[in-house]
């Protein structure tokens, strides 16, 4: 039997980027109307014998789909943490209609086999298309590249590469990963953060950002030179072999420099920031509460500012979450055996709006910029990140920006309870996520 066709969808009184409301048609996995048109269409359509279902969204903010270049899925070997339909689930809550998935798994993400069963995964999911990162070294070990052409030539045609969690720290190794990238017009993703800085070869290695508080807290520091060093060393090597560079979770004043640096000399670099660092600070972890531990780690409220800033003038090109789920045991421990990471696909909007938008450093097509377009165009997709007009691909969602919630991880659909939100009031919730014209979240829930 074959299976029904999807319905034709009609948005009515939706805000296109926040402006003037218009009515939205789609159709056949596209918008095919918007504006006037789409009630005429409509009505041909239900004429025609094919259903049309009408989603009231008066008041409702329509963006394309958001796009999250920078994602952990876990799968496989880690799903204890996280699987792939766990957290394509939250990805749909969150408004994502493609995340990219990063290498750390295990087995790590190093062959094209591996890459083609997260891919496979996603598909099978089916909430939101899941991307596969392949590691830019074997086994993330930083001695030797990994298979780069077989991933990029796999049915997952991988153009991103990154050792995420680990960084590319031999500067030889780093221009050769650059130059074999460019032959598939692919890019590497780089983890900002010299190990000799930052002791991660030691028996004491940094546990937060150096400064006051580390220093009254007697934590090992994490200098914000260890991770502006390899920008600096890298946006070098890639204006010297003309190479693709993206900087992850930038979360240093000096950092966002040295990237407005790069690119008024049209170095190809590009960079995101996640939500966590557009809002939390160092002094949040003289609670001791693991929750607060990440890489890189909380900066200062001069650090917040500053990337706040640098998204604002597109220094800083994208939203990325670094959505890190782990088990409960991993986080519910002592400080210096707690793992590294914060959950952050369903909140990363809330945490855009509070911090960029009511803020009144963008509005919102800056913000369907640098969540949608702007990833989108980082990694080459041709249906994501699409405008909102006739005849484009229908990955777009809809958000009730009046509406605000108290965050409870035991709610969220991810795995991961670890979401350094927990308790606070964020405003906005996504009410509707249509991904290739199928809508896959309904009033704030999952179809």
């Amino acid at each position: 039997m074959t299976a029904p066709a999807n319905p034709a969808l009609l948005v009515t009184g939706a805000r296109p980027y926040g402006e003037e409301p218009q009515d939205l048609l789609i159709s056949e996995g596209r918008i095919a109307a918007v504006g006037t048109e789409a009630d005429g269409q409509a009505e041909q359509l239900r004429a025609q014998g094919t259903e049309v279902e009408t989603i009231e969204a008066e008041g409702q903010i329509a963006l394309p789909g958001l796009v999250d270049l920078h994602t952990h899925l876990r799968e496989p070997g880690r799903e204890d943490a996280e699987t792939v339909a766990t957290g394509s689930r939250a990805a749909a809550l969150g408004g994502f209609t493609a995340v990219h998935a990063m290498a750390n798994s295990s087995p790590v993400a190093d062959t094209a086999g591996v890459v083609e069963q997260v891919h496979r995964l996603g598909l099978d999911a089916g909430y939101t298309e899941v991307y596969p990162v392949g590691a830019v070294t074997v086994g993330l070990a930083g001695e030797k590249l990994a298979e780069l052409g077989a991933m990029a030539e796999s049915s997952a045609q991988v153009r991103m590469f990154s050792d995420d969690g680990h960084c590319v720290h031999n500067p030889v190794l780093m221009r050769r990963a650059l130059e074999y990238v460019k032959a598939f017009d692919g890019f590497i993703a780089q983890h900002a953060q010299e190990p000799a800085l930052t002791g991660w070869d030691t028996d004491t290695p940094a546990q937060m950002n150096e400064g006051c508080v580390s220093a009254e807290l007697g934590l090992p520091g994490w200098p914000a030179v260890a991770e502006e060093a390899i920008i600096a060393r890298d946006v070098l090597l890639a204006q010297h072999v003309g190479s693709r560079l993206h900087i992850c979770h930038v979360s240093t004043q000096g950092s966002v420099e040295i990237i407005r640096w790069a690119k008024e000399r049209d170095i190809d670099v590009t960079a995101e920031v996640t939500p966590h660092h557009l809002i939390l600070t160092d002094e949040l972890v003289r609670s001791y509460d693991p929750v607060y531990k990440v890489n890189p780690p909380l900066r200062t409220e001069a650090d917040v500012h500053a990337l706040r800033a640098g998204l604002a003038d597109g220094t800083i090109d994208v939203i990325g979450t670094d959505h890190a789920p782990h088990p409960t045991e991993a986080k519910e421990c002592e400080w210096s055996q707690a793992a590294m990471g914060m959950t952050g696909l369903e909140t990363a909007l809330s945490v855009v709006q509070m911090t960029m938008v009511e803020t009144g450093l963008i509005d919102w097509r800056r913000v369907a910029e640098i969540t949608s377009a702007k990833p989108a165009e980082i990694y080459r997709h041709a249906h994501q990140g699409r405008p909102l007009a006739a005849g484009e691909a229908a990955n777009l969602i809809l958000l009730n920006p009046e509406a605000s919630r108290t965050v409870d991880p035991a709610q969220h659909a991810s795995k991961g309870r670890n979401s350094p939100f927990r308790g606070m009031e964020l405003p906005g919730q996504v009410r509707t996520t249509v991904l290739n014209g199928r809508a896959v979240v309904r009033e704030g829930a999952l179809v």
